[in-house]
């Protein structure tokens, strides 16, 4: 989990440099999975049936990574 929240604090810091694996690293850690994968758009789900979805763009927009802090309670 260390890994983890050293990618959180980058996000923090700059969040126009995330790749698509380290935003994936942070959901899977906090309880999300991979639903479902259509052409650039991946799903992410959690257990209460949240629904994330990532445009697998690299690096990920600020937008993007804005929204999963927001969704994981690290904003």
């Amino acid at each position: 989990m260390a890994g983890v929240k050293k990618i959180i604090e980058k996000m923090k810091r700059q969040p126009n440099g995330i790749t698509l694996h380290e935003a994936e690293r942070v959901l899977i850690a906090h309880g999300y999975r991979l639903d479902r994968q259509k052409g650039s758009h991946c799903q992410y789900i959690n257990q209460r049936g949240d629904v994330l979805t990532v445009v697998n763009n690299s690096p990920l927009k600020k937008a993007c990574v804005t929204a999963i802090l927001e969704r994981i309670g690290d904003s």
